[in-house]
Parts: structure tokens; sequence; C-alpha cells
């Protein structure tokens, strides 16, 4: 996935209004957090444009998913993470596009997955904020779960950038799969100094989920990746 980097502007110019639906205008005060905000959750952003504010940076993340190494990875895993919220009425689970954003840490960005416990959104340490049309559009303060997949173009904001920041927003469990080399990485990083649990004859332990994970693949009868993600416990 190709990474657009937007850095604030040097000097001021006057821009002129358009309505040309191939113009994206980044406003000027979008490199700050409040005015992302602002600028994301307006109708003037794309509905479904991935974006990424971290630090004062505004990242845009224009290519499309590779098919085998991520979209054929989100299925199972959003089905199987996902059943489990729908089954044990465990809280609010989201699979792309979902706004999720941090003031402490800095950041606010569309994870591939979120998984909010309803203890975390009674007790305030999650809550929704609406749009100018009284429409929820963004989740606030610290998810107990996120998901990233690893692509081409964003191992380093997966793997360092936002690790860093999940775990300075209190995020309590984030999971990372890159399925791009010849074996999976599947790991998951935990709240306490985010330190990546350690398989245990092949499985992983989630601790939000207090269940046992292992993701494997196969191929398929035209030569592609198949998955699976297997629980237990």
């Amino acid at each position: 996935m190709s990474t657009i980097l937007l850095t604030p502007p040097r000097r001021s110019h006057a821009l002129p209004n358009t309505s040309d639906a191939a113009a994206l205008r980044i406003p000027r005060d979008a490199h700050t957090l409040a005015g992302f905000r602002r600028w994301v959750l307006s109708k003037d952003f794309p509905e479904k444009q991935p974006v990424m504010y971290l630090h004062g940076e505004i990242y845009l993340y224009m290519s499309k998913e590779n098919i085998f190494t991520h979209a054929a990875v989100k299925t199972p895993v959003a089905l199987t993470v996902g059943g489990l919220f729908r089954e044990f009425d465990l809280g609010h689970f989201y699979i792309n596009g979902v706004l999720v954003t941090n003031v402490e840490a800095d950041i606010s960005n569309n994870p591939d997955m979120v998984g909010v416990l309803w203890e975390s959104l009674a007790n305030g340490k999650v809550r929704y904020n609406t749009n100018a049309k009284n429409q929820e559009m963004e989740i606030e303060g610290s998810p107990d779960w996120l998901l990233e997949i690893v692509s081409d173009g964003s191992v380093e904001k997966d793997k360092v950038a936002l690790r860093s920041a999940y775990h300075e927003a209190g995020v309590r469990e984030y999971w990372i799969i890159d399925a791009r080399g010849n074996e999976i990485e599947f790991l998951h990083w935990r709240k306490s100094g985010y330190v990546a649990a350690k398989y245990k004859a092949g499985w992983l332990h989630s601790r939000i989920l207090d269940r046992d994970f292992r993701l494997s693949r196969e191929r398929d009868q035209r030569g592609g990746w198949r998955y699976e993600l297997a629980v237990k416990g």
C-alpha cells in the first residue's frame, strides 16, 4: 500500500475554492489533531479514504490492498474475532474505516480492525463522538483491541510508529499480521511494556479475548493463499 506523507505548509498560500471531485484540499490546520479531526469528519473528506494523523503529520494511503497477503487474511480473522464478540456479547467490533483518536498519544487513524469491550464504554475509557449531523463517526479514547495487517507501504507504520502510539494510547492489546513472506508473522503486543506474547505449542493467548489463537494458511485450487484463524479455550 503506497503512502503519501503530508507535512505542514511552510508558507501561507491563497488556495481557490474548488468543486472538482478529484481535488483533495488539505486545510492548513489539519496538521493539528483538532484540525485534522474536523477535516476528516467533515463532508469535504472522501468517505473511504484511509488516513492517519500522527504527531503533526498526515499520511494518506493510496494503493489497493494486496488480495492474498492482506484482503484474504482480513476475512477469516474478522469472521473469527467478530464472531467471538457477537457470540459472547463482548462489546463492539469493527472492520475498516472507523476513525480512532487518542488525544494523549496525538494520533488519529483507521485501524484494520477495532474491538471495544462493554466495560470500557461504561467506565468512559472509550466514547463515541458525533459529527454535525449528530451521527456517531469517531471512537475516542483507548480501545481494548486493535489489529493491523502489514502491506509493503505500511511496514514502518504498523511495526514501529503505531506500536509506539498504541502503547502510549493505552491500547491493551495490539495484533500485527504480516503475511508477505514465506512464513506468517503473527504477533500480539500487550499493554504492560508492549511485550510480544509468546507462542505456546504454536498458539498465542489473547488476554482481552481470553482465548488461544493460531493463524495458518494453505494453497487453494488456483494457487492462492487461504487463511484460517483457529481458536480454542
